[in-house]
């Protein structure tokens, strides 16, 4: 079953919560035994690698092989007869420096196309340099490794909480740009129809008028000859439709069209009008009206 991308966001906010937990309970629990701690930590992180590949991210198949290796090394922790604290300490370094690997790996691949690559390659950093404190001999105490598991919750904490925002602008961002106008929509629409009749038409032209000069006219389910793409017809025919309204004047004012002056005399509807006008008047109005 693949989990929904548009609610990937919501769980990696759950997993920035939980991470913050985990950090602020292993420093002020102080639990005696490390290992029964840190392996349902490794596990929860297993478990968050599992969600990532199932989301069905272009890195799912490297999530998955993740959450294998984080699996074992869990199962590992728990099944451990060594009550020390060295193997933990150095099974946690093995997760913190492939993890922080994986972080910085990621972040340097879309450097291009994310502007938080550089939090998560710094992330990833810091959690390289902490697995490698915590498998080297300096983690020589219960409270270094208790301090090394805080600091790998609150570093998961960032990097999941910081992803899950960035996921959800990214969403709401899409979803606002891939919604088009009513008047666009039906634009695309019919040029998405004209393009799949146009490849699926077969090659041939239209007999044209003797009169008419240029390419052969394009009709509705037929192709011509010329070479033409579809986006050259559509333009040349819009081209075409233009120049025969501006001639017919529909466009625009017609060329031919007379100005009447605005200094014309009135022209008197009935006959009393004109007997009631001067005479020079009534003769331009008289003439006026037989013009």
């Amino acid at each position: 079953m693949t989990v929904a991308r548009g609610s990937m966001w919501g769980f990696l906010m759950f997993a920035g919560a939980a991470w913050l937990a985990i950090a602020w309970a292993v420093m002020r629990l102080e639990p005696t035994d490390i290992a029964a701690v840190a392996g349902p930590i490794i596990l929860f992180g297993a478990v968050c690698e599992l969600v990532r590949a199932l989301a069905g991210t272009r890195t799912w198949w490297l999530n998955a092989i993740l959450a294998a290796l984080f699996t074992a090394t869990g199962v590992v922790l728990l099944t451990s007869s060594d009550s020390s604290y060295t193997t933990p300490a150095s099974l946690i370094g093995w997760y913190l420096m492939v993890r922080g690997a994986v972080d910085v790996a990621v972040g340097v691949l879309t450097r291009g196309s994310d502007r938080i690559w550089s939090l998560l390659v710094t992330v990833g950093v810091l959690e390289m340099a902490l697995g490698f404190f915590s498998a080297s001999p300096y983690s020589r105490t219960t409270d270094l490794v208790l301090v090394v598991l805080g600091a790998l919750g609150a570093l998961r904490a960032v990097a999941d909480l910081v992803t899950a925002l960035r996921l959800r602008e990214v969403a709401a961002t899409r979803k606002d740009v891939l919604e088009l106008p009513p008047e666009r929509a039906a634009g695309v629409t019919g040029y998405t129809a004209g393009l799949t009749d146009f490849e699926g038409a077969p090659h041939r032209s239209r007999a044209r008028h003797r009169a008419r000069t240029g390419p052969p006219t394009v009709i509705a389910g037929e192709a011509t000859t010329t070479g033409e793409t579809f986006h050259e017809q559509v333009v040349r025919t819009t081209a075409d439709l233009d120049a025969m309204l501006a001639q017919a004047g529909v466009g625009g004012p017609r060329v031919d069209t007379t100005t009447v002056p605005k200094d014309l005399p009135p022209v008197p509807d009935t006959p009393e009008g004109v007997e009631g006008m001067p005479a020079g008047r009534a003769g331009d109005a008289d003439r006026s009206g037989r013009g």
